[in-house]
């Protein structure tokens, strides 16, 4: 039986523990590189990975607006295009193989009432689900996480359902017995589950708002789905996200806390249930959501690795409870991270969902180091076309030489590289890729590594989009021209030399001094036949002095990421 973590972006859960075998778990360097980012619907609420169709490629499930999203890993970091199913009103998640049948399910916390209910979501093996099978609790949820609370086997579940933190046992079938309720906690804002007190019965670790202010409390577990009344501890600074493991090889679990905006809280355990004081380490930017802990560089010691401002802030471990000062890997985009091996090298990789930009995979890329996050997106370029080259520069970060056996460009891109069979350490070469599009719309290809860095391929994902429309001039230049005045007219004339007729949505100026530029077009009422062409005709009449420029944006009706460059439009007013 696997199971996964997740987390939420208002709230939901966490711990993701990585096994790997004794002849390849030797330590490694360990860095982390945005390899890819994978369209979701818009939200992130709650996080999971799983092999949901059992190919042996981690997938990864996200609450999304109206419902959760199922993408399938291509095992290289990637996934494939997201499949949405419509639930209740959610935000909590969790994943386990609910009804033993070897394939897992996706379970979701309900938080609208009438009734209050869990929904389960049978998966067939293949990537797809079932319609939900619901089982009732006490309150409205908003928080899910899974353990085997009676020692039967059968996954069960523990939610928030304000003012209840609540045990449903699994009957092994998709559905739960009644839930068993306990209300010694006033305000939760995170659950995970871990043994506390070495008895071999799960417990239960809470952050919230309690009675006495901010807290984090241990619910320890009778071994039969009940819950025994909280030992709480107050904490200085608001906790948000928790996370359990032994940090310091004593065989007691702790508690790592992820601070509300700022910082996080290691609480090493007396094994007893109760928590030392915190020990504190601030992160490099605004933080919070998402503590995770995992061996992150194989060194045999558990590291702690949370979201922090537009990437993830790693502290590495001593291996005695302590951690070293955050060090930070940008992502290029601000989300709530996961840890699971995406690409099969058994090396952890990051998970991050976003709001807007779906999911983002950061690779571990062990010596080797990009300078540039991926991916590397290319401004529209003109069909039978070659683009300016974008280059990244590569880095052996290790103490010995990189071998590299291949580096080759997939799709409509080509590379030249100047890193050799082999890198020393320290030493950098360069990757340059350009964008040679044949068809309009997007497109997309890597530039593929192999190198000893890692037992998989390494790539560097890049994305263009084909255009069909030839604009002429690239740019224009009205030189000087009298305040309050009108200049002569310039034109620009777009040629559609593609294989289909295009629409235009929209001609407009873009950000700058766009109030002293006038345009008028026949662009926009016309079907723009293969061959054609059509005009903007633009004027300058500025309205104050000294150097003035915007940008003249044609926009296509269908295939808009294919509309062609802007025109840079400048002049002097006088």
């Amino acid at each position: 039986m696997s199971l996964s973590g997740s987390f939420g972006f208002r709230r939901v859960f966490p711990v993701v523990a990585l096994l790997c075998l004794p002849t390849i778990c030797t330590p490694v360097w360990a860095q982390f590189e945005t390899r890819a980012a994978n369209p979701f619907p818009e939200g992130v609420y709650s996080i999971a990975t799983g092999d949901f169709n059992n190919d042996g490629k981690l997938d990864v499930v996200m609450m999304v607006g109206g419902g959760f999203a199922v993408a399938l890993g291509n095992g290289d970091g990637t996934f494939e295009p997201a499949a949405t199913y419509s639930t209740r009103l959610a935000y909590s998640l969790a994943v386990a193989d609910f009804n033993g049948d070897g394939n897992l399910d996706i379970v979701v916390a309900d938080e609208d009432s009438n009734p209050s209910t869990v929904s389960v979501y049978l998966g067939n093996g293949d990537g797809t689900f079932g319609t939900p099978i619901t089982s009732n609790t006490t309150s409205p949820n908003e928080f899910i996480a899974v353990g085997d609370f009676n020692g039967d086997g059968k996954p069960d579940v523990v939610v928030w359902d304000s003012p209840y933190i609540s045990v449903l046992l699994g009957k092994g079938d998709g559905t739960f017995g009644p839930p068993s309720d306990n209300n010694s906690l006033v305000q939760v804002v995170w659950l995970t589950v871990a043994d506390f007190n070495n008895d071999h019965k799960l417990d239960v670790l809470a952050t919230g708002d309690f009675a006495s202010g901010y807290g984090i409390a241990v619910l320890l577990g009778n071994g039969d789905g009940t819950l025994q009344n909280s030992i709480t501890a107050p904490t200085e600074f608001r906790p948000l996200s928790v996370a359990a493991g032994d940090l310091n090889g004593d065989g007691k679990m702790d508690a790592i806390l992820g601070y509300y905006l700022d910082g996080i809280g290691v609480l090493l355990g007396n094994g007893d249930g109760t928590l030392q004081p915190p020990v504190i380490y601030g992160t490099t930017d605004a933080s919070g959501v998402d503590v995770q802990g995992a061996d992150l560089n194989r060194d045999g010691k558990p590291d702690v690795a949370i979201a922090a401002g537009t990437g993830v802030d790693v502290f590495w471990g001593n291996g005695d409870g302590s951690l070293q000062p955050a060090q930070f890997f940008d992502s290029g985009y601000g989300g709530y991270t996961i840890v699971g091996d995406l690409n099969g090298d058994h090396l952890p990789d990051f998970v991050m969902g976003t709001f807007h930009q779906g999911v983002v995979t950061m690779l571990n890329t062990g010596v080797v180091s990009f300078s540039s996050t991926a991916p590397l997106e290319f401004p529209a370029q003109l069909i039978r076309t070659t683009s300016t080259a974008q280059t990244v520069t590569l880095t052996n970060s290790g103490t010995s030489p990189l071998s590299t056996s291949s580096i080759k460009a997939s799709g409509p891109f080509k590379e030249k590289n100047t890193c050799g069979p082999t890198l020393a350490a320290g030493a950098a070469c360069t990757i340059s890729a350009w964008f040679q599009p044949t068809t309009t719309g997007k497109l997309t290809g890597t530039v593929t590594l192999v190198d000893s860095a890692s037992s998989q391929p390494q790539f560097v994902e890049l994305l263009g989009a084909g255009t069909g429309i030839e604009l002429s001039p690239g740019s224009l230049n009205f030189g000087k021209q009298k305040v309050g005045t009108t200049s002569g007219a310039q034109t620009v004339t777009a040629t559609n030399v593609g294989s289909m007729a295009v629409r235009f949505r929209s001609i407009s100026f873009g950000v700058g001094d766009w109030k002293d530029f006038s345009q008028t077009n026949n662009c926009i009422s016309m079907a723009l036949e293969p061959g054609a062409s059509c005009t903007v005709t633009v004027t300058f009449d500025p309205a104050k002095t000294g150097m003035l420029s915007t940008q003249l944006n044609i926009k296509q009706q269908s295939q808009p990421g294919a509309s062609p460059k802007p025109i840079t439009l400048t002049g002097t007013g006088d």
